[in-house]
């Protein structure tokens, strides 16, 4: 399971012209699922993302983590994180879980992330998603389980 998240000010997602995920200062956390993942990597992955420390403490040091400052968490699949692009001029999706078992896991990770983090928003699996928003610092990082 792999994940880029971003320190943002604000993020959403948008599917049909409506919007189904926003948040304000929080973690924007576009997630990868790959064929060997389990609900185990479902669940370390996300604690991973909540205990990161990213933001800003009293020092402008990057001491607090997203449940030290009761940010918002957008979670939002994306399979092509999963791609080789080792060689060639078109990426490979062999590493990627298949459609069925990454939308179970996708689904687990969002329940989950429910129930242990209220303030969670999510984007829609398989959709055709428009993703915008604005990365505080910039900050980014890439996590796996």
């Amino acid at each position: 399971m792999i994940t880029i998240i971003q320190r943002v000010t604000q993020a959403k997602v948008v599917v049909d012209n409506q919007t189904i995920g926003e948040i304000n200062q929080g973690i924007m956390a576009l997630l990868a699922i790959e064929k060997e993942d389990t609900e185990k990597e479902a669940k370390r992955l996300l604690e991973r993302i909540l205990n990161y420390r990213i933001f800003a403490d009293s020092n402008d040091k990057m001491n607090l983590s997203l449940r030290d400052i009761s940010g918002g968490l957008l979670i939002v699949p994306q399979f092509t994180l999963a791609a080789n692009t080792n060689s060639g001029n078109r990426p490979s999706f062999s590493a990627a879980a298949s459609p069925d078992k990454a939308h179970q896991l996708f689904c687990y990770f969002t329940e989950h992330a429910k129930a242990i983090y209220p303030t969670s928003e999510f984007g829609e699996f398989g959709a055709d998603m428009q993703v915008s928003l604005t990365n505080d610092g910039p900050v980014t990082f890439n996590l796996s389980a």
